[in-house]
């Protein structure tokens, strides 16, 4: 009897689950990733406040990024001065026209005038320097990453601490995204570069988020190496849309890709009806999107990240669990919030700057 009542009670269940389950709304899964990044960004604290000034005092960071020639590096750079300027240590970032040799100076500068820590930050790699990182920790150097690793990637053993950025999380943004503005029926071209380490998880996610929101949707992949995207994205973009002129979204993982997309847009006359989005919130890019060449951009405040790359960084040298994940929110920038950029548009405005108060109260500066 109890087993007859076990098998009637789980058949009541499982008849009223399949109705909920048929209930559930892609749709509504992607407008709420795509709500979620609208609001402008508010701060969290990435872990206990902590005296930053006392832990701090006397310490010394040398920073190393892949090239002082990219505008990315050069506002994440000064971001992070400006976070150190206020806490009070000596920072330092290597000035490097992206040349190994050069990477390899740096790590010597940093053993022979004793820095504390030495960080590799803004696309770097730290297994590029893998003999030299091994010097400056035999030397006593704390080895820290900035802005390189996915939140999913484990960093090279040869680091300490890993300030790592959400591009998983953007993927499945940008997907959302292509899904929503195409009334539930994309047909995606993703850009990526799988030379850079983090783009083989963000590409990944973006696939995965179209496949769970759309399985019979069409998308496609076009891996270009960072030293070809000027010579292999057009042509390589013009190709794909000839052979399927079906395709109503591109998706290039870095916002910069973009402008060797519009080319190709015009030259098959797909301009107007294949649609554009991206991440980085890279300036010039922003410009592109006010001036309707392009329909999204994902940001992320660099002034925000440069502080909460200090942030992590100070939480080593202090005793503190390391972050999951840099506290920097994504903002999806669009028609609609565009003007709050700049005209024309820079690296910070149009975030606020909830985490200017937010780090100074969780490093106890005021």
């Amino acid at each position: 009897m109890r087993l007859l009542f076990t098998i009637s009670l789980l058949s009541t269940v499982m008849s009223v689950a399949a109705p909920l389950a048929a209930w559930a709304d892609p749709m509504d899964d992607a407008k709420a990733i795509i709500a979620k990044h609208q609001k402008m960004p508010v701060f969290t604290p990435p872990g206990e406040a902590f005296d930053a000034k006392s832990c701090m005092a006397g310490k010394k960071v040398l920073s190393i990024p892949i090239s002082m020639t990219i505008p990315f590096n050069v506002e994440l750079q000064k971001a992070m001065a400006s976070a150190a300027a206020e806490v009070g240590f000596t920072y330092t970032t290597w000035d490097n026209q992206l040349k190994s040799d050069q990477w390899i100076q740096g790590v010597s500068q940093a053993i022979s005038q004793k820095y504390d820590v030495l960080d590799i930050a803004g696309g770097l790699n730290p297994e590029w320097l893998g003999p030299q990182l091994g010097e400056a920790r035999a030397a006593g150097l704390k080895i820290t990453t900035t802005h390189f690793y996915d939140v999913t990637q484990t960093a090279a053993p040869s680091v300490d601490y890993s300030g790592k950025v959400d591009f998983t999380g953007a993927g499945k943004l940008l997907a959302a995204w292509a899904y929503v503005k195409t009334e539930g029926k994309p047909n995606v071209l993703i850009i990526g570069s799988s030379d850079v380490l983090p783009s083989i998880p963000f590409v990944k996610s973006i696939q995965e988020q179209l496949k769970a929101l759309c399985p019979e949707c069409k998308q496609q992949h076009l891996d270009v190496p960072v030293s070809e995207w000027a010579t292999k994205i057009q042509p390589g973009v013009q190709s794909a849309l000839l052979a399927d002129p079906g395709i109503n979204y591109i998706l290039p993982i870095y916002d910069s890709m973009s402008q060797f997309v519009v080319p190709a847009l015009r030259i098959t006359g797909s301009e107007g009806a294949v649609k554009l989005a991206s991440f980085n919130g890279t300036p010039f890019v922003l410009d592109m999107l006010r001036e309707g060449q392009v329909q999204m951009d994902v940001g992320e405040s660099l002034g925000w990240a440069g502080y909460a790359a200090i942030d992590n960084i100070m939480r080593m040298m202090c005793g503190k669990p390391e972050v999951a994940k840099l506290n920097v929110p994504l903002l999806v920038f669009d028609e609609t919030n565009i003007q709050t950029a700049g005209v024309p548009a820079n690296f910070n405005d149009g975030y606020g700057d909830a985490h200017l108060d937010g780090f100074r109260k969780l490093w106890k500066l005021k």
